[in-house]
């Protein structure tokens, strides 16, 4: 297989550009550092590009090594034409090879195998051949053998029927002649066998939908209804007219027709239909999770990507009723103040209580530096919101309030790295440090936290959970190199994504740290224990190191560029050090690309992003945080009226509309017809995780906690 060409047209990218990445994947290199430092060589390739690329490659790969698999199998038994081989080298998937190789494959004992152990193939074949000049029942008596176990004409016809019932079923145009069917006029059909406590399959209990347009979401209901044996799930066709075309494929003459109607239907019945159902479910199945891993995808790089809230003290707030709220500050820099981490019982049911809690909070409130309170949206939420909001403007406190998203939180807490990092405080205050530094820097705090857990996804617990894995930390691995890393501050689970870096290699950069101070610039990470050259030169441009002796080393310029850098430092007269990024941009806005390339050696792609990078040193990529105004009126779903215009956050987004979450400890759908008054196909064409929104109350089921919600009537601030 020519698998450069199959990549150039599939993913429309020059050959030449193919090659040169996937050169460079061959010898290690990352995904990250290909595209962010070798832009010249892949044509300005991007990380989507290439993980695409990747994936690809991967499965023609493997598949190329299956087509030379079965060729030798096949060539080993005699039967390799020149047509089959053509056949099979020009496969485009795994499906229509082993379609092709159904024929040819070692099979298991079958009813069909017995007949031809007991050497009924030649009776068989007569039948295949519509050989008219042979008396078929008289022929079959020839066959009879009690040492063989053939004790009749009769047995020894149903075994030459199996034989060519299998023949039948083994014919790779016949099963694509079903399945093609199938795609386009079946249909897949659920029943109700059993309902769960809150009637979750209720709209499935006797639902039909073609198999061409039935969206992921609901076929992967479907088949969460099936594995947990509240619905039954099968394929709806029309088995006569299948039946038909089947046997009109065989042109048949009247002599063998009424045979051959019979084999036909055993063929299909028990070999042909139960193999193809499977496969066309599995198809289904496949498309439904690379729907819903693209929705993960983005939905976690949105959440990932969140601005955070920098140079800023925060005090998380984890609410409560039955064991209070627990409270943490952490300092501008992230480190906890262990002075200040507590309970505060300002949801208790005692006023005395409440009372003496306001009193504690106000004292740490005025006597404590404090920009920012995180709050936690779990139970007690709007409750907390409510006291901590008046605390607040009754005594005039330059205090925001900013609700945090607690998905996962506690499985942080409690896992062996909450402990490891704080092996000295209960499990319901490390959350409050948690909740704190999701807000002060999101990427930095949930990469401790096992993506399936922060509940932005769609059926994630249905899908193969190694590759949802995989996905799932490409994503995390491109958000942070994009980022980028403060070597002098990062976490081993921050550190372990950056490129080039594993987890011992994590470790050891932060053993270091701790042993020896923070890095003095981006050289003395080659003193890193196990950080080689090739780790060096992949990771090096995504660690900063911002108050360094070496003023490069705060940017994304890789320090193979330092020499390039520095020659438009000289000839531009910029200072990282002194000069406010409207002077960087002024004074390198001056520089002649084109004749500083020539002169220097240097791709002009390189070039640019070494500009670029100039102009704002050390800046985040991140856009500024926006914060949401709660409406105090409502506590609880029991609140909610119909019609009522609240605030809320967009906490996740699926195929069928956003979840929003108005602090009610209940998100409310927002259904994509109520998205936007344009036509639109996803959510996610108008709507990202953390998105702020004024929402109207449609509906409100308080039986079964489920609340209607319209962005498309209100207007938006």
């Amino acid at each position: 297989m020519d698998i450069l060409k199959r990549l150039h047209e599939e993913l429309n990218i020059n050959e030449k550009n193919l090659q040169a990445a996937i050169g460079l994947m061959d010898e290690g290199n990352t995904i990250p550092f290909i595209a962010r430092y070798r832009k010249e060589v892949t044509g300005n390739l991007t990380d989507a590009d290439l993980r695409k690329l990747e994936e690809r490659l991967a499965y023609l790969r493997n598949l190329d090594e299956r087509i030379n698999t079965v060729l030798k199998s096949i060539d080993e038994q005699g039967k390799l034409t020149d047509e089959l081989k053509e056949q099979i080298e020009n496969v485009k998937t795994l499906s229509q090879l082993e379609d092709l190789y159904r024929p040819y494959k070692p099979k298991k004992k079958t009813r069909g195998s017995v007949a031809k152990e007991k050497g009924l193939q030649p009776l068989a074949d007569v039948i295949l051949n519509e050989d008219t000049s042979v008396n078929l029942y008289e022929y079959a008596k020839e066959f009879i053998n009690e040492e063989k176990g053939v004790k009749s004409a009769d047995e020894a016809l149903q075994g030459a029927k199996d034989i060519v019932a299998e023949t039948i079923s083994d014919d790779p145009k016949i099963r694509e002649l079903i399945k093609a069917y199938l795609e386009k006029d079946g249909q897949i059909h659920s029943v109700e066998i059993a309902k769960d406590e809150r009637n979750t399959y209720e709209m499935y209990k006797d639902y039909s939908e073609k198999i061409s347009t039935i969206p992921p979401h609901r076929y992967l209901a479907i088949n969460r209804g099936e594995n947990e044996k509240c619905l039954k799930v099968f394929l709806d066709y029309d088995a006569d007219y299948l039946n038909l075309e089947v046997k009109r494929r065989y042109n048949i003459k009247p002599q063998f027709n009424d045979l051959y109607v019979e084999i036909v239907a055993d063929a299909m019945k028990r070999l042909i239909m139960p193999s193809i159902e499977n496969e066309i479910r599995s198809d289904l199945f496949e498309k439904a999770s690379e729907k819903s891993l693209e929705i993960f995808k983005k939905n976690l790089k949105s959440l990932l990507m969140y601005p955070p809230l920098k140079n800023k003290n925060i005090l998380g707030f984890d609410p409560g009723f039955r064991t209070g709220c627990k409270y943490a500050l952490i300092d501008s820099q992230g480190t906890p103040d262990f002075g200040c981490i507590g309970v505060a019982y300002i949801t208790a049911n005692s006023k005395e209580e409440v009372e003496r809690a306001k009193l504690g909070l106000l004292k740490i409130f005025k006597t404590k530096k404090i920009d920012y309170i995180a709050l936690g949206n779990g139970t007690a939420s709007r409750e907390s919101e409510e006291i901590l909001s008046s605390i607040v403007k009754e005594n005039n406190l330059p205090i925001k309030i900013y609700i945090v998203n607690e998905s996962g939180a506690s499985v942080y807490s409690a896992s062996k790295l909450g402990e490891e990092e704080f092996p000295n405080l209960p499990v319901e205050k490390r959350s409050a440090i948690s909740l704190a530094r999701r807000l002060m820097d999101p990427l930095s705090e949930l990469v401790k936290i096992d993506p399936k857990s922060i509940g932005v996804g769609q059926y994630q617990h249905d899908l193969d959970q190694k590759k949802l894995s995989e996905t799932l930390s490409t994503v995390i691995e491109d958000c942070v190199n994009n980022v980028g890393v403060n070597v002098n501050t990062a976490s081993v689970s921050l550190l372990k994504y950056v490129s080039g870096i594993n987890k011992a290699i994590a470790q050891n950069i932060y053993d270091y740290r701790a042993k020896n101070g923070p890095f003095k610039n981006r050289e003395e990470l080659k003193k890193v224990p196990k950080l080689g050259d090739k780790a060096f030169e992949q990771a090096a441009g995504f660690l900063r190191i911002i108050d360094g002796n070496e003023p490069l080393d705060k940017t994304s310029v890789h320090p193979e560029s330092y020499k390039i850098a520095k020659a438009i430092i000289k000839e531009t007269k910029i200072d990282l050090v002194e000069d406010d990024e409207m002077m960087l941009d002024l004074k390198l806005s001056k520089l002649d690309l084109n004749r500083f390339k020539n002169e220097n050696d240097v791709g002009l792609l390189t070039l640019k992003d070494i500009v670029d990078e100039l102009k704002k040193p050390g800046r985040d990529i991140r856009e500024d945080v926006k914060i949401v105004e709660l409406d105090n009126a409502v506590k609880s779903i029991e609140d909610l009226k119909v019609g009522m215009i609240l605030n809320g956050t967009v906490r996740n987004i699926s195929d069928f509309g956003a979840f929003v979450d108005i602090n009610v400890h209940q998100d409310g759908l927002v259904h994509i017809s109520q998205i936007s008054n344009k036509f639109i196909k996803h959510p996610s064409e108008v709507l990202s995780i953390n998105d702020v929104v004024k929402v109207k109350v449609i509906s409100v089921d308080l039986a079964k906690k489920r609340i209607g919600l319209s962005i498309k009537d209100v207007k938006q601030s």
